[in-house]
């Protein structure tokens, strides 16, 4: 017997990727300037990405378990893939600058190698362009459990339902 592993494993994930966002998008550094804001941010980030592919993985087994609104469950999915991988941009700089910091590998000494991490950090980590990937990805997060929330519970769990469903052009 399979069992539908996904909302077990969606949960956790959301809520650490949403708190990482509001911490990304909001002042927070100016006004609590003695936390250490960048690791817990980068916390959140690491353990909500891995959970968010956990995600992904039970999302397509619970898809072939409940088969419902197959427009539905496409646009779901492609929401969640989007916000899984706009996280993963936010990661892949937070990882350079990491890398970049603790030279275990001596990159320093590879011109090649140290220039590319540079660049990829200042890029992804630079605070404009993190702040808008945040938020692109908060909404797109915030789309996905709303059509989630849908496929679950129908239509009138949320009151955007009706109006997300229509800009998505989806009849249910």
């Amino acid at each position: 017997m399979t069992y539908n592993l996904h909302p077990i494993f969606v949960h956790f994930p959301i809520a650490l990727l949403l708190v990482y966002s509001v911490i990304k998008i909001l002042p927070f550094k100016k006004w609590f300037p003695k936390v250490a804001w960048r690791d817990l941010e980068v916390l959140l980030l690491f353990i909500g990405v891995t959970g968010a592919f956990l995600g992904l993985a039970t999302g397509e087994t619970a898809e072939h378990l409940i088969r419902p609104n197959r427009q539905l469950v496409e646009m779901h999915a492609t929401f969640a893939t989007l916000s899984t991988w706009l996280y993963v941009v936010l990661l892949i700089g937070e990882v350079a600058r990491f890398v970049k910091i603790n030279d275990h590998l001596n990159i320093k000494n590879w011109s090649l190698g140290y220039s590319t991490l540079d660049f990829i950090e200042k890029i992804f980590c630079n605070k404009t362009f993190s702040i808008v990937i945040a938020l692109l990805a908060l909404i797109t997060l915030s789309v996905t459990g709303l059509l989630g929330g849908v496929i679950t519970y129908g239509i009138t769990a949320d009151p955007f339902a009706p109006l997300v469903l229509s800009l998505l052009g989806i009849s249910l």
